[in-house]
């Protein structure tokens, strides 16, 4: 069974797109903020993140940044709100396979998500 990890600050979008993919048979771990999510990829083996890229404590570049420094190189799609081309190219750098856009869409989630898994 694939297992993701998402990570966003706002419970509705974790809680949201927690049952979308455990009713897909996708075990999924949530974290509200970047350390929380650090601390748990350091402890997990998981298939994928679905990062946000507006966080309060830590933004998701931030914790990308993190990871490509640990030499993690799990798959990681961006998810935000805001068309920003800035952030887009620097999320690319950080080598990235996706991005979803907010508000999140059924049809998005699968076939972006699902077909990374």
């Amino acid at each position: 069974m694939p297992r993701i990890l998402i990570v966003d600050d706002e419970i509705d979008v974790r809680e949201f797109a927690k049952s979308f993919f455990t009713k897909r048979k996708v075990e999924v771990i949530t974290a509200s903020g970047g350390k929380e999510a650090l601390d748990i990829i350091s402890k997990n083996h998981l298939d994928l993140v679905l990062l946000d890229v507006r966080m309060e404590e830590m933004t998701g570049i931030e914790v990308l940044k993190i990871l490509r420094d640990m030499k993690n190189d799990i798959k990681v799609i961006m998810v935000t709100g805001v068309e920003d081309a800035e952030v887009i190219n620097e999320a690319n750098s950080w080598g990235i396979v996706g991005y979803i856009h907010k508000p999140l869409v059924l049809d998005e989630l699968e076939k972006i998500v699902m077909g990374e898994l």
